[in-house]
């Protein structure tokens, strides 16, 4: 049988952890029997299947709907159309009312595909409705009959192409033109059908913020505000005030990010050509806003700087965040640190001026997914013992705290963990070759590859510990396993350069004699929701270890930590209530605070102190330099070497 499951694709539908949080919302939702919609687009590709070829990442197609998906109703009659591109006119109606067309546009056609998403024990059913793009005019027989076949299906192409990819290489113009792209159709089709269920029952939009919440997920949405507002203005000719206090009403915005270069910003000329009429929009509510901000604090024009909708500096661009911030009536991180952080440091200035907007929405992830399928065994011997209320409420759990010192619930745990290195050995066999001892430490680090994930942190150690194993190879050291997985954005060279260096570091560790075993590296390609269902329960350790201040929530620690495993990690994210929730007795903790950090900032940070002055370290990095783990080539990993002795 799981074999015949496993012919089933995962989901193209997201990047690593936000796009499995927004499965999670639907899984509780539908459970909780909330009435929610999910709106999505249907990617023709997901991100990408990741090969290791010679250690480094290769990135392959991943065309999860080549086979078809047979869980989805395609629904043609909801479709929408999509304007892309031309010009506006400003004119007066009929009543003297100033009004704007948008004229010679693109039009690209929106067609919903419909998920059923069903709730747990109950008779609930939710909609995850997702969009694909197509042509307007699918097919010019004119032009192919002249024996132009490209040209006779350019416009199909075209339009198919904004729903082609999951998160296009924008490191190009064209790349940034089709982000901005996909952006507004998802967001135009999913608010114009919002719309049509609302005028179903109702005769007028009076009332829409009264039937629908909007929640953005991270900025990617954001033009909704300014889409909202031209629907309702332009389309349904409402007053500007009015259509205002629906959009804030209808809007609530998630922030996701505490990285100031992930705060999304569009440049002025590429904004202009792709949504004109949007821009005269932001435009127009950016100069209503300022206003407020000018009114409120009188001659801070640094603030009016920070806070405008458009960055004047350098090339000017469109700052999503401060968008989502102005044009919604709720604002929320997503746990207690990240959430103070928002307010104290990425979107102080709108915090000052708005407090009442911000509140913290801990993230989280469905128990049903993450133990109760993916780790049967452990379910069943939970269910057992406290009943199977825990599925639905995790508070549940604290009940198996009478249970934790019997050695009979110890010696089955044990066993079930075992049994399930035993599956995830069997996974890493089958991708690298490699063979893993079940009864070593299990020492994981799944997530999307990144600096401020610090998987280098990680080798660092690992390089540390091999180091030990040679100076003293009859030193009596507990066996440990460490496994990597995650993919590199395709642009970001030093995130691939680190998979590299894992897979540098496996060569060496897991081929000498001297380490016998006791030490293993694996990096697991193509890393997955699948893969995941083996990993998280199968984990001894979890490496949760970002700086403090960088990860805003992180789930996967959250998915380590219910299957049992012991988290290794910083006060970052949701690490500091997964601490609460545990006890600091359950949870390794190291590293800096986030004032520490701060302090040591203020006072100037010097990475290099730390390299001359901490033997082991020093030697670890000089063998990344020296070649050590490259096959002798002194030159590949100096950017990465670079990186962590000159950057703050």
């Amino acid at each position: 049988l799981e074999d015949v499951v496993n012919e089933e694709p995962d989901a193209g539908l997201g990047n690593g952890g936000l796009g499995r949080l927004a499965a999670c919302f639907m899984d509780s939702c539908a459970t909780l029997e909330l009435p929610v919609i999910g709106y999505g687009l249907r990617y023709e590709y997901g991100m990408f299947h990741q090969q290791i070829e010679h250690g480094y990442q290769v990135e392959e197609p991943d065309h999860w709907l080549r086979d078809g998906n047979p869980w989805e109703v395609p629904r043609s009659e909801y479709e929408q159309t999509i304007h892309f591109g031309g010009r506006t006119e400003h004119y007066h109606d009929e009543n003297g009312v100033h009004r704007v067309r948008w004229l010679d546009c693109h039009d690209v056609v929106a067609i919903p595909y419909d998920l059923p998403i069903s709730g747990y024990s109950n008779d609930t059913v939710n909609t995850l409705r997702l969009w694909k793009s197509t042509a307007t005019k699918v097919f010019d027989l004119d032009d192919f009959n002249k024996g132009s076949y490209a040209e006779a299906v350019e416009a199909k192409n075209d339009a198919e192409h904004i729903t082609m990819v999951l998160y296009p290489n924008d490191a190009s113009e064209n790349g940034k033109e089709l982000r901005l792209k996909q952006q507004y159709f998802f967001v135009s089709c999913t608010l114009q059908d919002m719309i049509r269920l609302c005028l179903q029952h109702d005769t007028d939009l009076d009332h829409f913020n009264d039937k629908f919440t909007a929640q953005l997920n991270d900025t990617h949405p954001a033009i909704a505000v300014a889409e909202l507002m031209r629907l309702l203005v332009d389309d349904h000719a409402m007053d500007w005030d009015a259509a205002w206090q629906i959009t804030v009403e209808t809007c609530g915005y998630t922030n996701h990010t505490l990285l100031p270069e992930a705060l999304e910003t569009w440049p002025l000329p590429l904004f202009q050509r792709v949504l004109p009429r949007h821009l005269e929009i932001i435009y127009e509510i950016n100069h209503r806003f300022l206003k407020q901000v000018r009114e409120r604090f009188p001659g801070d024009d640094a603030r009016v700087a920070r806070m405008s909708l458009i960055d004047e500096s350098g090339k000017r661009s469109v700052r999503m965040a401060n968008l989502a911030s102005v044009g919604s009536h709720a604002i929320n991180g997503v746990a207690a640190l990240h959430t103070e952080l928002v307010k104290k440091d990425v979107l102080r200035d709108f915090f000052e001026m708005m407090p009442e907007k911000f509140s913290n929405k801990t993230n989280g992830v469905t128990p049903r997914r993450f133990v109760a399928l993916s780790n049967p065994g452990l379910s069943r011997l939970i269910t057992r013992h406290i009943g199977d209320g825990w599925i639905k409420n995790l508070d549940e759990l604290r009940g198996l705290e009478a249970f934790a010192e019997q050695q009979d619930f110890q010696s089955e745990w044990q066993s079930i963990k075992r049994e399930n290195k035993l599956r995830l050995a069997e996974l890493v066999r089958e991708r690298t070759g490699i063979e893993t001892d079940p009864d070593s430490l299990f020492d994981i680090l799944v997530k999307r590859i990144h600096e401020y994930k610090r998987q280098h942190l990680s080798v660092l150690h690992i390089i540390t510990l091999y180091n030990q194993i040679k100076e003293n190879p009859a030193a009596d050291v507990t066996p440990r396993t460490f496994i990597f997985g995650g993919k590199a954005a395709p642009g970001y060279h030093l995130a691939k350069l680190i998979i590299k260096l894992i897979n540098g570091v496996a060569e060496v560790v897991n081929t000498d004699a001297d380490v016998g075993g006791r030490l293993k590296v694996v990096f697991l390609p193509d890393f997955d929701l699948k893969s995941g269902q083996l990993i998280y329960p199968a984990a001894d350790l979890s490496e949760q270890i970002s700086m403090a201040g960088k990860e805003a929530s992180g789930t996967g620690n959250m998915k380590f930590s219910m299957n049992g495993a012991l988290t290794i990690g910083t006060l970052d994210g949701a690490n500091i209530e997964i601490r609460e929730e545990v006890g600091a007795d359950n949870f390794f903790l190291f590293g800096l605070t986030v004032e520490q950090v701060k302090e040591q900032k203020a006072h100037g940070y010097n990475p290099k102190e730390y390299f001359d002055s901490n033997e082991q370290l020093r030697q670890a990095i000089d063998q990344i330099r020296c070649g050590v783990f490259s096959q002798g080539d002194t030159s590949l990993f100096e950017p990465l070497v670079d990186a962590l002795l000159q950057r703050d």
